[in-house]
């Protein structure tokens, strides 16, 4: 029998966190012959909510749900996992100013952090979903320091990369299959730099690079790059509801591709600490291109490509907003002394 997998899902009772618990469970994310033990955690006042999400789960009779569990306390959660996704933050509210957000996360994620390297295994992965979910990745990591390394954290800009996925295989008139190796560079925000420079789409047989099977410059440095930046905004328009269904799909997405591996030849969009590549700082949880060697389960950042003056000044802005965010949380930590 393989031994389970024990998979944690903070924030568990919102919206995202009830759209990936049934995937991780059913064995889209780590295969259908991977059994699970899933951990539920949120807030003390979401426990019947909790309670109610772990008897759907057990209604589902899952063959590959070994056991499901809701706890409101970080003890109880972070000990002896092997993944981790990060979903629950504190939400911006009308009238609260970004370091407000940002003091407010600080103490999430330092609490989080320090949790997993007293009581993660120091092999766990770690994917931060909730926003400013490149920064509180960059906190967690910080307070895990020792215990868990750096390269086991990272952000989710997969939901922009998927974005990017769809709005060229739409433009195209071909199917998500066809496309491949869009790039997400830089903050899982409107700064966001979504590259099609390197991208190729396979219509009618035949592969070509994204800018001769779109045609039009003008739509793939305009329209194209707002409407990925912009789209979780549209859709709360639209829904009066966040991207729950997609934002999940793509947690998935993430996970599973860290767990097996990309495909030869593509590549994907993960927010991970920077080695110095493409001059990005050292340490700034940046989204980079990256492969992953499906037996080792470790990600490379993708080397070698080539920027034209658009792409520098698109991830010039986001890395000056970066290293905004880093700064103002690591001061929040001294100002709140935390």
């Amino acid at each position: 029998m393989t031994a389970p997998l024990r998979v944690l899902v903070t924030g568990a009772a919102g919206q995202i966190g009830y759209s990936i618990v049934i995937r991780i469970a059913d064995g889209t994310v780590f295969g259908k012959e991977q059994p699970v033990q899933l951990v539920l955690l949120d807030v003390p006042q979401c426990a019947n909510v909790l309670e109610g999400v772990v008897f759907e789960l057990q209604d589902c009779a899952l063959p590959t749900l070994h056991s499901v569990e809701a706890v409101t306390e970080e003890k109880a959660a972070f000990t002896g996992i092997d993944y981790a996704f990060l979903v629950g933050a504190m939400p911006r509210r009308e009238g609260m100013e970004r370091k407000d957000l940002l003091a407010a996360n600080v103490k999430i994620f330092k609490s989080q952090g320090k949790a997993l390297a007293e009581y993660a295994k120091p092999t766990t992965k770690i994917i931060v979903v909730g926003n400013p979910a490149n920064t509180n990745a960059f906190i967690a990591a910080k307070y895990a320091a020792g215990k868990i390394p750096a390269k086991n954290f990272s952000a989710m800009t997969r939901l922009d990369h998927n974005r990017a996925l769809a709005q060229l295989a739409l433009k195209t008139g071909t199917t998500i299959g066809d496309v491949k190796n869009v790039i997400i560079w830089g903050n899982h925000s409107g700064t966001q730099f979504p590259d099609v420079t390197h991208a190729t789409v396979n219509k009618n047989g035949t592969e070509t690079d994204a800018y001769s099977a779109v045609g039009d410059n003008a739509f793939l440095q305009g329209p194209f790059i707002a409407t990925v930046q912009k789209r979780g905004g549209v859709i709360i328009e639209k829904r009066k509801l966040s991207s729950a269904m997609s934002a999940a799909k793509a947690a998935c997405d993430h996970i599973h591709d860290w767990h097996f591996g990309t495909k030869a030849g593509q590549y994907v969009s993960m927010a991970v600490p920077s080695d110095g590549s493409y001059g990005i700082p050292q340490g700034l949880i940046f989204s980079f291109p990256v492969t992953i060697d499906g037996a080792t389960r470790e990600w490379k950042i993708v080397q070698g490509l080539n920027f034209d003056d658009f792409a520098k000044g698109k991830i010039a802005a986001t890395t000056k907003e970066l290293e905004e965010e880093r700064d103002d949380a690591l001061k929040a930590c001294d100002d709140a002394n935390i």
